[in-house]
């Protein structure tokens, strides 16, 4: 289990890792299946970074899972300037229903 955490762990910092030293790591105080970071620059919007424990593990395994890793760096990178908070896997959002 330890080694699977650790997994998780490297992903996450090698997916953070392209936003420098700008991003630090921080608990989750209401959720231990996530990795958190928080985001200190004057440049950026974003302010958080929340990635599952879950999903992390299985880009581990996945056959494609070193392309997906380097999508995941650049979309951070893309969407740092626009977005306050950043999530894998993306929450799915209700469509609004209308009478």
């Amino acid at each position: 289990m330890r080694n699977q955490q650790e997994s998780a762990e490297r992903v996450a910092a090698a997916i953070v890792g392209v936003l420098s030293s700008m991003a630090l790591r921080v608990e989750c105080a209401n959720d231990r299946s996530a990795i958190c970071y928080a985001v200190r620059s004057t440049s950026l919007r974003l302010r958080s970074i929340v990635l599952n424990r879950a999903a992390l593990r299985r880009l581990l395994t996945a056959t494609n899972g070193l392309v997906k890793i380097e999508y995941l760096k650049r979309d951070l990178l893309r969407t740092a300037v626009h977005r306050a908070e950043y999530r894998y896997p993306r929450s799915r959002r209700r469509a609004a229903i209308q009478n």
